[in-house]
């Protein structure tokens, strides 16, 4: 099992997409009762040894805030849990050279959030936020991590095409993933055409991407894009989804003060608790919810309804939600297009099956 360890609810950026727009939300009258956290991890490794002692694969992803500030927390949890634990972290890349090679070798892959561009990024996330995130990859390379480093990237108006082919021709990172800025937030889309934005940006220069991705794919070339890895991993192996995020089954988050809910952006709603590691320290039983309009959706298998969290709070208005289930559609269907001509590739042994096997649920959400 995953689990989402939230070592801090504190950050070292505030950027535009996340400190900004939670500023333009305070007005808002919230549709869930929200329990207010302290910044106090009252779980221990002893309740952590307890949850995982019959699991034989156990992860934890190191989450925030921002996890590095914590990382007398990483090697104490490290130091403290059986040799087969997993790690993973999600962080901004801002302290990643402050971590000693013996912690660091035991990520097996580290999550960057990172936008494109040097110019893009410093614009949503502050100044010199780029340089300072490869000056940090840089030094963890040197120090001799060798794993899959992933660039995480968050889409807000940006060109889909231009940032992630940036990010490939860096040769910085092994896989990248993007998730859109949509449905997330109560007040954004009054002030954005995501309509347009997706009609004449997203649609237009995600099938620029998806093209290039699948003209190196006939080269032999499997790029670790995880939108269309992954889901074409499921219309491969014919497998459906609940969520394909995985969050309340695939993977659970465990908050700073021992609850458990299942994702990380349910932070302190108190109607999802799923247990309290503090008291009771097992696996939580399995939540997943489905909404009304999911339930007929012919793309339902693959997708498996985007966003736990955006469909239980419901920040867009229904016109709205139904762009970004557009979205989804769009890029599952650029996807299904191509399916025969992707078995023929596995078929004459250009490309394999298992190039597109990757560890599900484990951060990346898959569907953007």
């Amino acid at each position: 099992m995953i689990y989402f360890l939230i070592l801090t609810n504190m950050c070292n950026l505030r950027c535009k997409y996340c400190f900004e727009k939670a500023f333009d939300d305070s007005d808002v009258d919230f549709p869930e009762e929200i329990e207010e956290l302290n910044n106090d991890v009252l779980y221990n490794t002893k309740h952590l040894k307890t949850l995982i002692k019959n699991d034989p694969k156990p992860y934890f992803i190191f989450y925030g805030g921002e996890p590095t500030l914590r990382l007398d927390l990483i090697k104490k949890i490290i130091d403290a849990l059986p040799k087969r634990t997993k790690y993973i972290i999600q962080t901004n890349g801002l302290l990643l050279k402050y971590i000693e090679h013996k912690y660091l070798d035991r990520f097996e892959s580290i999550f960057i959030s990172i936008d494109g561009t040097k110019e893009l990024t410093n614009k949503n996330r502050g100044k010199e936020t780029y340089e300072k995130i490869i000056e940090n990859i840089n030094a963890i390379r040197k120090a001799g991590y060798k794993k899959e480093i992933t660039a995480r990237m968050v889409v807000l108006d940006s060109n889909i095409y231009k940032e992630v082919k940036h990010l490939i021709n860096t040769r910085y990172f092994d896989a990248i993933h993007w998730q859109i800025d949509a449905n997330f937030w109560f007040n954004d889309y009054k002030k954005r055409d995501f309509k347009k934005w997706l009609e004449t940006n997203y649609k237009p220069n995600l099938k620029k991407l998806f093209n290039f991705w699948f003209s190196e794919l006939k080269k032999g070339n499997v790029l670790r894009l995880y939108p269309f890895v992954g889901i074409m991993h499921n219309i491969l192996n014919n497998k459906k989804t609940k969520l394909a995020c995985g969050a309340g089954y695939g993977n659970f988050t465990i908050q700073t003060d021992g609850k458990i809910i299942p994702c990380p952006i349910m932070v302190g709603m108190k109607n999802y608790y799923l247990g309290d590691l503090t008291k009771k320290a097992k696996k939580p039983k399995d939540f997943h919810l489905l909404p009304n309009w999911c339930k007929q959706c012919e793309y339902l298998d693959l997708c498996g309804s985007r966003c736990l969290y955006s469909n239980i709070v419901k920040p867009w208005p229904k016109e709205q939600r139904g762009l970004v289930c557009e979205s989804t559609k769009y890029l599952i269907d650029l996807l299904k297009a191509k399916e025969e001509d992707i078995k023929k590739l596995i078929k004459l042994n250009i490309i394999h099956i298992k190039d597109f096997d990757y560890l599900q649920y484990n951060g990346a959400e898959i569907i953007p």
